[in-house]
């Protein structure tokens, strides 16, 4: 595979960069990387001006209302965003439930829904996780029961991220207890305002809350919102799944993580010199560069390989582990050099001088970042699932 940029994507970086120039206000983008929280108009407004330019969807085919990107487009797109720290793409609707209708929604959801995500005038979550189905999210219990022309849900799901926001949310629930737990799981989109939906906020080591719990009582949800067919939400789930983890991967944030801490490297004096002068921590910096160069390649590899309509297999497992153990690396290392002045976390608001409040966001990055090895399945699962393919020849 060729690594070098042929004129024309050089020509289309030059573009991201302009745009971003031009439409990233400076103040959004300090909270972004000072890691304060952004309000729901803050991050709607950022998709509005993505999807103006018809880039929102980067990752969907134009027949859909996408960008049609190719891998290396979308690499740079998502490089380039991350180091001017633009918001991220909320990837719930874009980059995960988009892809499972394209690929398994009837023309109907298909021409209702997706147009709605582009536009903005629906705001998805994820119901996977429950208390006692995460890792082994086949354990679930949600139920679903089928009444006539609706589904009734009871049940509970847990770490939605950005619950508090969603007026939907895609659920994995259970349509049968018959067989292996995998073959009575259904895929069923919910509306929250649905009478019976609760959603509870749950605070993290950070201080923020920006997952949740959801309760269903009794709710009722259309027939026609079940996505394929019923008892074969496990095959959709998985097909989603090797999308979430590619894109927990982050190799855009870890790359401007990288820069970032290079930066503070210089401006940190160590024994009367840089600390990026010390041996020691150069060492460490450089170790992780190497990883996430090796990483960079491979992502591209996959993100080529599903442009070509091949289904991502262990490579998302190997993403999602060694992407997320490099943005925690990161994370250690620009905390470690910052000492002292990254040991507290802000009392009373996210706001001060530009100094402390950059030493105190490497802390709040570092605590939030360490949810990156569990969500999306654990790094432990992910051993597992490459183990046994591997065993499988």
């Amino acid at each position: 595979m060729d690594m070098s940029f042929t004129p024309e994507e050089t020509a289309f970086r030059d573009e991201i960069r302009a745009f971003l120039k031009a439409e990233l206000d400076p103040a959004l983008a300090r909270k972004v990387r000072l890691h304060h929280d952004l309000t729901k108009a803050e991050m709607e407004g950022w998709h509005a001006k993505l999807q103006s330019r018809g880039w929102l969807a980067g990752n969907w085919p134009k027949e859909f209302g996408g960008a049609g990107w190719t891998a290396i487009q979308r690499h740079i797109f998502e490089e380039e965003s991350a180091r001017a720290h633009a918001p991220r793409i909320v990837p719930f609707g874009i980059a995960m439930l988009g892809p499972v209708l394209q690929k398994f929604g009837s023309k109907e959801q298909q021409d209702h829904w997706l147009p709605r995500i582009l536009n903005g005038d629906d705001w998805w979550c994820q119901g996977y996780s429950e208390p006692g189905a995460g890792s082994d999210l086949a354990g679930l219990r949600c139920e679903a029961r089928r009444d006539g022309d609706h589904y009734v849900v009871n049940g509970q799901k847990t770490w939605t991220t950005l619950g508090q926001h969603a007026n939907m949310i895609f659920c994995l629930v259970r349509t049968s207890t018959e067989g292996k737990k995998q073959e009575g799981i259904s895929f069923l989109l919910i509306d929250m305002e649905t009478p019976g939906v609760t959603v509870r906020p749950i605070v993290l080591l950070d201080g923020a809350a920006e997952v949740n719990e959801v309760w269903f009582d009794n709710v009722r949800v259309p027939a026609a919102n079940l996505v394929g067919t019923e008892n074969e939400g496990w095959t959709y789930a998985k097909y989603l799944l090797t999308h979430e983890r590619t894109n927990i991967a982050g190799v855009g944030f870890a790359t401007a993580a990288l820069d970032n801490l290079k930066r503070v490297a210089r401006a940190q004096i160590h024994r009367g010199k840089p600390l990026s002068e010390d041996p020691a921590f150069a060492a460490d910096m450089a170790s992780v560069e190497i990883e996430l160069m090796a990483m960079s390649t491979t992502n591209l590899r996959m993100l080529s390989a599903a442009a070509q309509g091949q289904a991502p297999g262990i490579e998302s497992s190997m993403l999602k582990i060694k992407g997320t153990q490099i943005r925690q690396r990161l994370d250690a290392l620009t905390r470690r050099a910052y000492g002292g002045q990254a040991m507290a976390l802000p009392q009373g608001g996210n706001e001060g001088p530009e100094d402390a409040d950059e030493a105190l966001a490497a802390t709040a990055t570092w605590l939030n970042n360490r949810k990156l090895s569990i969500y999306g399945g654990s790094n432990e699962i992910q051993r597992s699932i490459i183990a046994g393919a591997m065993a499988k020849g």
